[in-house]
């Protein structure tokens, strides 16, 4: 028996975007269709879906999930500013973060026009580093602006990568029949990977802005 909390989420998203069927929420997802019937069957609303809910429709994942609270999240046609999610997952400046997730954690207010000049609005995501490996460019405990767009690998530009079921940040360098990713801490040795390893790794996009907070 389909749960009545799962229906209620999909009737507030179908009411609030125009979606109209389970293929149309599949195709705006960018998933399966079956993968809207596994959630169902798990009462639960993937993370990742709140996230591109966000991001295609700025819909305010509170209400979403409780229906309680703004049907959006940001004021849409805002000429100013431009509402940037956090996420939980952090990104390893070290031997590499478990730690994954898509869940929100809050929004952070950016100037559009700046964004603009930057890379694709829609796309970007911050994150929170730990570790030293990226040390003195990026420290423990800086939080980073990714541009999930930019995946085309600039030479001596810094990235969020994945690498089988860690995702780190690091620079990248193309050199021939390898690719390198380097710490800017010399501690740590560079990690090349071969022709075979590369379809390993993901491009999760590339960094475009860094804040820190003294402490």
């Amino acid at each position: 028996m389909a749960s009545q909390k799962f229906e209620s989420i999909l009737s507030r998203i179908f009411s609030a975007t125009g979606i109209s069927s389970q293929i149309e929420l599949a195709n705006a997802l960018g998933i399966n269709r079956s993968a809207i019937t596994q959630a169902r069957n798990k009462n639960a609303v993937p993370d990742k879906w709140i996230l591109q809910l966000y991001r295609s429709f700025g819909l305010n994942p509170e209400w979403v999930e409780t229906g309680t609270g703004a049907t959006f999240a940001k004021t849409t046609g805002d000429p100013i500013f431009q509402n940037i999610p956090k996420v939980k997952a952090r990104l390893s400046a070290g031997s590499g973060s478990f730690e994954v997730g898509q869940e929100i954690e809050g929004y952070y207010a950016f100037r559009k026009d700046w964004l603009s000049t930057k890379g694709s609005m829609g796309k970007m995501v911050l994150m929170d580093i730990f570790g030293n490996s990226m040390d003195p460019e990026l420290k423990d405990g800086d939080t980073i602006l990714v541009d999930e767009s930019q995946k085309e690998i600039l030479a001596g530009a810094i990235y969020a990568v994945g690498v089988d079921d860690t995702i780190m940040v690091k620079r990248l360098e193309k050199h021939p029949n390898k690719l390198v990713l380097i710490s800017d801490n010399r501690d740590y040795d560079p990690i090349y990977l071969s022709p075979q390893d590369i379809g390993n790794i993901r491009i999760i996009g590339k960094v475009i802005w860094v804040c820190r907070e003294f402490r």
